[in-house]
């Protein structure tokens, strides 16, 4: 008999576009906490977390009965129309986490790419200047601005022109550039490319904003390193460029903190959020110094749905249940552990080549002959379909698309996210089994 599973992915292939990609192999039907059940009752260990999306476990029931009961309440009348108190307990909420400075205000958008999106529009009101710096190997969405902002070029195939004045320079990349060389040296020497870029690309004084992820996400959680942002928060200072931080994938206790900018010491100007911070419903949000946020002009920001009261009342209930499971407690007992096996792995296969990430934002890179540049894109896919086929759901990242990344819920047993680790190992012994492993060749 033909598996529900196949029916689905089938009826997909029918009647949904082929260029909205397949991450993972899998279908669901239910989840709850770190499990999915696909089509056919299988239970799968969930490792990708919708993206990243579910930092506090699936469908938690403080959460599940939040949208409920908004729903026979209020689901919608527009923002914009009439005022409702769940958007401005929201807003304060998020404030009091992420100070900007003091004085915060908040806006609430319907994603991670409409959260950016408004993000570049504020600061370029807030400033009076056009030009916008992003970095190699970003990802900031897939509308049009966001889209431009985004490195990937396959993510943007025939999708052109895209939006003017926006400069790329290169992410400080430690693993493919740094050569040995000590860390605070290798985050001045880029930092030194950026002045340099001022004087041959844009001047530092037509520059609205620099927006940088502290963790890359898609660009395969490559972290920024300590002191680049801490100076390029000074290079901000003293040009009067707004510093935008992308919090989207890395926010809300994945990095074992709130924010990822807080291990950093450093506040951006604006910020960009969307992701867990509602538990699956559809919200975002941008943060930003109070006098940055109000020198926009009216009707400028906004929209029909943002601030959605079922969203809000889901962002608001998914808040305090992180609270009081200390979300950012379990995002670094997580991290540890993920760190810990990804690291012996690396110690038994040559084929990774690095291991890198900020808390449980966690991955490791999949490289031919230890060489950085030789990304080995057909070994993820082959481990992510071997994980798929023993009951686990993971996926990859990187602009080669060679790095595999966890993005589990927080909330997961540590049994399991064992047993989700052991199938990966389990899959690279499969895979590689003539590979040198351990300085001995395995059989």
């Amino acid at each position: 008999m033909e598996s529900k599973s196949k029916k689905i992915l089938d009826r997909r292939k029918q009647f949904v576009p082929n260029a909205i990609g397949i991450f993972n192999p899998s279908t669901a039907v239910s989840a709850k906490g770190a499990i999915i059940t696909d089509a056919d009752g299988r239970e799968m260990i969930d490792f990708a977390g919708g993206i990243g999306v579910v930092n506090a476990g699936h469908c938690p029931p403080p959460v599940v009965k939040a949208i409920a009961d908004q729903a026979a309440q209020l689901i919608h009348c527009s923002f914009n129309v009439a005022s409702y108190d769940l958007y401005m307990q929201l807003a304060e909420k998020l404030a009091t986490l992420f100070p900007h400075g003091d004085h915060t205000k908040v806006m609430l958008t319907n994603s991670g790419a409409e959260s950016v999106e408004n993000a570049i529009k504020i600061a370029r009101q807030g400033t009076g200047r056009q030009a916008v710096i992003c970095y190699g190997g970003a990802f900031h969405g897939r509308t049009m601005m966001s889209m431009t902002l985004t490195s990937k070029v396959g993510y943007k195939l025939g999708c052109g022109p895209f939006a003017p004045e926006v400069y790329r320079i290169p992410f400080p990349d430690y693993y493919r550039y740094g050569n040995g060389m000590d860390l605070d040296l290798f985050s001045d020497v880029h930092l030194r490319e950026l002045d340099d870029f001022f004087h041959t690309n844009v001047p530092a004084e037509q520059v609205a904003a620099i927006i940088i992820e502290p963790v890359q996400g898609e660009g395969g959680f490559n972290v920024v390193p300590q002191k680049y942002l801490k100076d390029l928060r000074k290079v901000c200072d003293k040009y009067g460029i707004m510093l935008i931080l992308d919090e989207v994938q890395s926010g809300f206790g994945r990095t074992g903190k709130w924010a990822a900018y807080q291990h950093y010491g450093v506040t951006p100007d604006i910020s960009t959020w969307a992701k867990s911070m509602g538990s699956g419903m559809p919200i975002g949000a941008v943060i930003g110094k109070a006098e940055i946020m109000d020198a926009c002009k009216p009707s400028t920001i906004g929209g029909t749905y943002p601030g959605n009261p079922v969203c809000c009342a889901a962002s608001l209930a998914t808040i305090k249940y992180m609270e009081e499971m200390d979300i950012n407690k379990l995002g670094e007992r997580v991290g540890n552990i993920v760190r810990e096996r990804f690291n012996a792995f690396k110690q038994q296969f040559t084929a990774i080549g690095d291991v890198r990430g900020l808390g449980a934002m966690m991955a490791f890179e999949l490289v031919k002959d230890n060489d950085p540049f030789q990304p080995d894109t057909e070994l993820c896919k082959k481990l992510i379909a071997y994980c798929a086929d023993n009951g686990l759901i993971v996926i990859n990242a990187g602009v080669n698309g060679n790095v595999i990344r966890v993005l589990s819920p927080l909330m997961i047993e540590e049994e399991l996210l064992h047993k989700g680790l052991d199938i990966i190992e389990g899959g690279l012994h499969q895979l590689l089994g003539d590979q040198q492993v351990g300085g001995k060749i395995k059989n």
